[in-house]
């Protein structure tokens, strides 16, 4: 079965330019969810380039998160957060924002790990790194945690291009390799037709 494309912003995204880029990928390919990421922004710049980036991506049928901001995931109209910081911030999280919204957790680096994460009432598991390259130990996690339980995994692979295998998970995350490319869309298109998603 195809998996669901998860789509993941630069963490240095600038709120001017960034837009016009991220609906072009948006136009080419469905994806299920967008996660918007912080890095080194402040407060009220994250929460400018978030604000924009909910609309454009709500308007194209993504699931919008928020990178480990519950208040501001609620604030805005987001869909839910990406929690970062493990156990303790994933239950915070969960206890703000279900059952309305979604809790995704991320940071699973062991089936301890992961099982512990899994027990909290989360909608996913992520593994694996928001950019850089694939993680093959978590690509290994994501297969395994896919083929035993029901809660959904997301295989993050940063560096995907046309070979890329989804190891049986629910969703795969895109970044790196989709905004360092010469055509954004292009490239998001020639990694889902591998993918055999939409």
């Amino acid at each position: 079965m195809a998996p669901q494309l998860y789509l993941i912003t630069p963490a240095d995204a600038d709120a001017a330019s960034f837009p016009a880029a991220l609906m072009a990928v948006l136009s080419t390919t469905e994806f299920s969810a967008l996660l918007v990421r912080r890095g080194g922004l402040d407060g009220s710049a994250y929460a400018t380039l978030a604000r924009s980036l909910i609309n454009i991506g709500q308007g194209a049928g993504c699931a919008v998160l928020l990178e480990d901001d519950a208040a501001l995931a609620r604030r805005l109209g987001a869909d839910g957060v990406h929690v970062t910081g493990g156990a303790t911030a994933v239950k915070a999280a969960v206890a703000a924002l279900k059952p309305g919204l979604i809790v995704g957790a991320g940071g699973a680096s062991s089936r301890h790990d992961a099982m512990t994460l899994g027990e909290m009432d989360v909608d996913y598991v992520f593994f694996g790194a928001l950019e850089g390259k694939l993680d093959t130990a978590a690509a290994d996690l994501a297969e395994w945690w896919a083929a035993t339980f029901e809660i959904p995994a997301v295989l993050s692979d940063p560096g995907a291009d046309a070979s890329v295998d989804a190891r049986g998970a629910e969703f795969l995350a895109l970044s790196t390799s989709v905004w360092s490319a010469a055509d954004p869309a292009a490239a998001v298109a020639a990694i889902a037709s591998a993918a055999g998603s939409k």
